[in-house]
């Protein structure tokens, strides 16, 4: 075997493990938000709808949800991706100009693996993938 087809090989199995992690680590940060849980330096900072916090948390939730299942995967991941971006520059730039410093390296992270989701699309095991599969299956209505 080649080793030049191993990359080609794996990579829609690496994409689509980057989707699915990506996404459920981004709704983990959502839940910590709006539920507690996992407890951590976050939790609870969404339950009051007056901050950045409870934005970022819904964000998280939907998003996050939407881009592990591969639903939808283009536009949550454009929001999501924007989401991060603000979340960088409003609240942890100001704090220090170094990303693991600030604590903004996740951010940013996100931000950039999400803006690669938009480029990219959902990749297989997706129900975009799916959704695909099954329009072009259908007939189409003559009147």
């Amino acid at each position: 075997m080649s080793t030049s087809t191993l990359p080609t090989r794996w990579e829609p199995i690496a994409h689509a493990l980057l989707r699915i992690v990506a996404g459920l680590i981004f709704l983990e940060h959502g839940t910590q938000k709006f539920l507690g849980f996992p407890a951590g330096d976050m939790a609870g900072m969404g339950r009051a709808f007056n901050n950045m916090g409870a934005y970022a948390g819904v964000v998280e939730i939907a998003a996050g949800l939407l881009i592990a299942l591969g639903l939808f995967t283009r536009p949550a991941a454009f929001i999501a991706s924007g989401t991060m971006a603000v979340a960088y520059w409003l609240a942890h730039a100001p704090q220090n100009f170094f990303p693991v410093n600030n604590g903004g390296d996740a951010a940013i992270l996100y931000c950039f693996v999400f803006l690669y989701l938009v480029a990219a699309g959902a990749g297989p095991w997706s129900l975009d993938s799916r959704r695909r599969a099954d329009d072009a299956a259908a007939p189409i209505a003559r009147d």
